[in-house]
């Protein structure tokens, strides 16, 4: 590979076989102790690329030919693939997909934390791997994204509204989706009919740098037990143009269990600052999960957390339960609670579980859901897990047998992986969405603490993100 003058022609390789795949979805090659990263490469692809940026260590590059495909490329499902900044492994077949996960934890355990991964359980991946997820949000713009067929209209005929997902690094740019496979209905019906809806009584879409316009958002939650919630955020509406909409919707879609709105004139998308207005049926909806013969309820807000793989965190709840194997007479602390979900899943099996979750609103849904399920054995509190969880924390409620903690992608603070080091719980179930901030906290643990068992679970399939539920054992 030859170095190129300034407005020489760009740099081509023929035939760069690609090896593994990276985050974002993209192929990795070498070439001369290069590494590359080939946007919508397989591995097992042989490729013609061009190189389109080029650093000191590597080099980013776009496909121009595939000379032989890969036997784990398949054609992706979604004709919105490549454009959109979801699903950025459909052209992968899912179990390739599912080998690179566990492939990718794996590596990230050996290397960051220097754990043997021998034992490592094969990954759980989703049973449902389209129309998956219970919650979707989607932008109104008047900027639409223009592909090469918009391009050929003149200016003056483009329809330039957008209801839709945010392209890749263009924070004002929106791509109009006409079918998503992530939802399942009425969420596709529901966005269509609010997008008709909109253009044909003209109110006006959001303009994401100006900060104008009627419609900001549309948020669409789903539960298992056929319930639908529909939230509708406006930015500069009159009460007219609001009523309008959501009565249409009311009277259109009568299966909606709780429609909303609220009015967001602020710079960012947030609504957990927002009042939340309902304008027909509940202001929540309910999910379920089966628990010990019977069911375990969690009420649903327009800002409640919930995992957005229903089916699956259902999967991923139980192997946390399995691994923490408990007797019956456990006290168990459930860091990073978020909404009790895991708390309230394992009260009936223990002797009591004290959750600690910073957002506030969160820590409401949790109490709310102990007593809706009439669980008296939960304890939550609000705020900085480094500032609760202190010494005077610890001596005041006991100190746990089994510590659960399923933290944000930053993983742990530095000083409550110090806390459970003093504490020297006998067990620690340790959930991830990043097995490098996994990894990382692991090592320190490691000063006390053997890892006994690792397993995966595919929470969103056609992605490079992966869960990892680590057991930690107290050393003798």
């Amino acid at each position: 590979m030859s170095r190129n003058r300034r407005n020489a022609e760009p740099i081509r390789i023929e035939g760069l076989s690609i090896i593994d795949i990276a985050e974002e979805g993209k192929g990795v090659g070498k070439a001369d102790e290069l590494v590359i990263f080939v946007d919508k490469a397989v591995p097992g692809d042989v490729v013609d690329i061009r190189v389109v940026k080029k650093k000191k260590n590597f080099a980013e590059a776009i496909i121009e030919n595939i000379q032989k495909p890969s036997t784990y490329r398949v054609d992706p499902f979604c004709s919105h693939f490549g454009t959109c900044g979801g699903c950025k492994w459909q052209h992968m077949d899912y179990d390739a997909q599912l080998r690179f996960k566990h492939k990718n934890v794996e590596a990230a355990l050996q290397r960051l934390a220097k754990i043997d991964t021998s034992a490592m359980e094969p990954i759980l991946g989703s049973a449902s791997n389209r129309y998956y997820r219970n919650k979707l949000e989607y932008t109104f713009s008047n900027k639409r994204w223009l592909n090469a067929t918009d391009m050929e209209f003149e200016a003056e005929g483009r329809e330039m509204n957008a209801l839709g997902f945010h392209v890749p690094l263009r924070f004002d740019k929106i791509l109009d989706i006409e079918h998503c496979y992530l939802q399942a209905e009425p969420s596709n019906s529901l966005r269509l009919r609010v997008r008709e809806y909109a253009l044909k009584n003209d109110i006006s879409f959001y303009d994401l740098r100006n900060h104008e316009g009627a419609l900001r958002n549309l948020i669409i939650r789903t539960s298992s037990t056929g319930e639908v919630m529909v939230v509708v955020v406006f930015a500069y509406a009159e009460q007219e143009q609001i009523n309008g909409l959501m009565e249409h919707l009311k009277v259109s879609f009568p299966e909606i269990t709780a429609l909303l709105y609220i009015e967001n004139q602020k710079k960012n998308d947030t609504i957990f600052d927002q009042d939340v207005i309902t304008y027909a049926g509940r202001d929540h909806i309910f999910e379920q999960m089966p628990v010990d013969g019977g069911v375990v309820k969690f009420k649903i807000g327009a800002k409640s957390f919930y995992q957005t793989n229903s089916e699956q965190a259902y999967e991923l709840y139980k192997i946390t339960k399995e691994f923490a194997g408990f007797k019956g007479d456990e006290l168990v602390y459930d860091l990073y609670t978020g909404a009790g979900t895991i708390a309230n899943f394992i009260a009936s099996g223990v002797k009591q579980v004290i959750g600690i979750e910073y957002v506030p609103t969160a820590i409401e849904d949790a109490k709310f859901n102990a007593e809706l399920n009439g669980i008296n054995n939960t304890i939550f509190y609000a705020g900085d897990m480094k500032d609760i969880l202190t010494g005077h924390f610890i001596a005041e409620h006991g100190k746990p047998d089994v510590v659960i903690t399923d933290p944000p992608r930053a993983g742990m603070h530095a000083d409550v992986v110090e806390r459970l080091l003093e504490m020297e719980a006998e067990k620690i179930v340790y959930v991830s969405c990043n097995a490098a901030t996994q990894a990382r906290d692991l090592a320190l643990l490691k000063e006390k603490y053997e890892v006994l068992r690792i397993k995966p679970v595919d929470m969103f399939p056609h992605t490079q993100h992966v869960e990892n539920v680590v057991l930690l054992k107290l050393r003798s």
